[in-house]
């Protein structure tokens, strides 16, 4: 994960500074930007290994940047650092092609945790493969299907979008936010008592050992 190359979107000159610097020591190679044009450019010109994009910049914001950047084919993982609140911006987020975001403030030491997982996940397990859950069980993180001794194992959309968001993140806590962003559409209420039941489906699916609860946070696959 060293030596990895992120691409900084960040208008905010103190803030940018900080953070490329911080990231340099921490052995990343960062190239900055400070508007959506400018981030645009350099996704045309090179690849990365990870975006980190603040969503309030002048020109076209974050979600514009990353939108049209998925729509050409770029799959590289994508961190929003943003100041927005509400449910709708963080289905907004997602629906643009993040991973992950990051609401300010944050700790330095957050942001690397973040990343080093984000990086992680993006050279341990390629999208084309299958991921080996032991006792004959396989998820297809690109089709997002789970077998079990090669036969597919049937689930409902919203318990086999959240496999696949607990596996993609495999390891990690996923926050009761970023699960409620993932599987709610905008029109929708999120209900913690359909969560508990969607756990419980994939929990008969995988083993009930696999998925842990942090109370009052969320949920971990290991």
């Amino acid at each position: 994960m060293k030596n990895a190359t992120i691409l900084l979107l960040e208008d905010d000159t103190a803030l940018h500074e900080t953070l490329s610097e911080y990231l340099d020591e921490e052995g990343f190679e960062v190239v900055g930007c400070f508007d959506g044009e400018s981030a645009e450019d350099q996704l045309y010109e090179r690849s990365f290994d990870l975006l980190i994009l603040d969503v309030n910049v002048p020109g076209k914001n974050g979600f514009e940047v990353l939108r049209e950047a998925r729509e050409r084919g770029v799959e590289t993982p994508a961190l929003f650092l943003t100041t927005r609140d509400s449910a709708a911006d963080a289905e907004q987020g997602f629906e643009s092609g993040a991973d992950d975001y990051v609401r300010k403030p944050f700790s330095l030491k957050e942001l690397l945790l973040r990343v080093q997982s984000m990086l992680r996940r993006r050279f341990s397990h390629p999208a084309s493969e299958r991921m080996d859950l032991g006792g004959g069980l396989a998820f297809d993180l690109q089709n997002a299907l789970l077998y079990d001794n090669g036969e597919p194992v049937k689930l409902a959309e919203k318990p086999r979008k959240l496999l696949e968001l607990l596996l993609q993140r495999r390891g990690d806590v996923v926050t009761h936010e970023v699960i409620n962003a993932h599987l709610w559409g905008f029109e929708e209420t999120p209900s913690e008592e359909a969560l508990r039941t969607y756990i419980k489906t994939i929990r008969s699916a995988v083993g009930k050992d696999r998925i842990i609860s942090h109370k009052r946070t969320g949920y971990q696959f290991r």
